[in-house]
């Protein structure tokens, strides 16, 4: 039962990244989000997701993966709606 629950945290948890995404979206502006954050936070699961591919830990591959795919999203909406501040 322990397992079941903590599969099923482990596919949800990633999903709070929803909500970021869609509030760049709507403003068109990444502005507020640090880009040494989202490409640091980036990096490590970059790092950290080899490791996790193979375990042999349902749980802890399936966090990895749904966690990589949704934070990558991020990153990426993160840098497409990144804007410069206007000069002046």
């Amino acid at each position: 039962m322990v397992q079941k629950i903590a599969l099923i945290a482990s596919i949800i948890l990633p999903f709070w990244n929803i909500p970021l995404i869609v509030r760049v979206i709507k403003r068109k502006s990444s502005r507020d989000i640090s880009m040494y954050w989202a490409v640091g936070v980036w990096i490590c699961f970059v790092f950290m997701a080899p490791a996790g591919f193979v375990s042999k830990d349902l749980v802890w591959r399936t966090f990895n993966i749904v966690n990589f795919i949704f934070f990558t999203i991020v990153l990426i909406i993160v840098l497409i709606y990144r804007k410069e501040r206007p000069k002046g």
